[in-house]
């Protein structure tokens, strides 16, 4: 399938794979992610499982000036870090499969996700309304052709950049997107349904 291809070249391949700043180096399914992190916002994904998956794991030590706001059904959820008493002022749960903004109080920088690809049946909630989300493996490519986001009513997709929010919407009645949004390795980005789904995959980085 191309969408493991895609993934193997990277992680058993032990080759680079760039996409929209963030590289990916591995010799098995044990690797690292580097994400450059524009000052001020951005939608972050945490690419890999390190450990508990909280903030303070996922980040590391010393990571700056960074506050991550989580999105639930609560609403935010903030966590930010204190460059003086370095140490977070709570330590939210981000794992694989959610998207979550990122406010860099100072100049562009580079995180280092480090863990495990996750593999074996997997399954992403997308419920009804809003929610952030990510793929749940460090994979760039096109949403639905390349990565299985299901498409089974309209869905529309908000991605945060530089210039503010791109918008792509799938016709239900057509069956076709406007412009099928292109993802990164690491990149999460609002969903917009209107009722709940699961987004699921069979995913192994062994090949076969």
């Amino acid at each position: 399938m191309r969408t493991k291809t895609l993934l193997l070249t990277a992680i058993v391949g032990a080759l680079g794979f760039t996409a929209a700043q963030a590289q990916v180096y591995s010799v098995n399914a044990v690797g690292y992610v580097n994400k450059s992190i524009p000052s001020g916002f951005s939608i972050v994904a945490n690419p890999l499982n390190n450990g508990d998956n909280k903030v303070s794991t996922v980040f590391g030590a010393n990571p700056g000036p960074l506050t991550v706001y989580r999105f639930g059904d609560a609403g935010f959820s903030i966590s930010s870090y204190d460059t003086d008493f370095e140490e977070w002022s709570s330590d939210d749960v981000i794992n694989p499969g959610e998207g979550f903004f990122v406010n860099n109080g100072g100049d562009a920088s580079t995180v280092t996700f480090v863990g495990e690809v996750p593999q074996g049946a997997l399954s992403n909630s997308l419920p009804a309304g809003f929610s952030i989300r990510s793929s749940q493996v460090p994979q760039a490519g096109k949403l639905q052709t390349d990565l299985g986001f299901p498409v089974d009513e309209a869905v529309t997709v908000y991605q945060f950049g530089a210039n503010g929010y791109s918008i792509s919407s799938f016709d239900a009645d057509f069956e076709e997107w406007d412009s099928e949004p292109t993802v990164g390795v690491a990149e999460g980005f609002w969903v917009l349904r209107q009722s709940a789904t699961n987004w699921t995959r069979e995913f192994s980085t062994s090949a076969e």
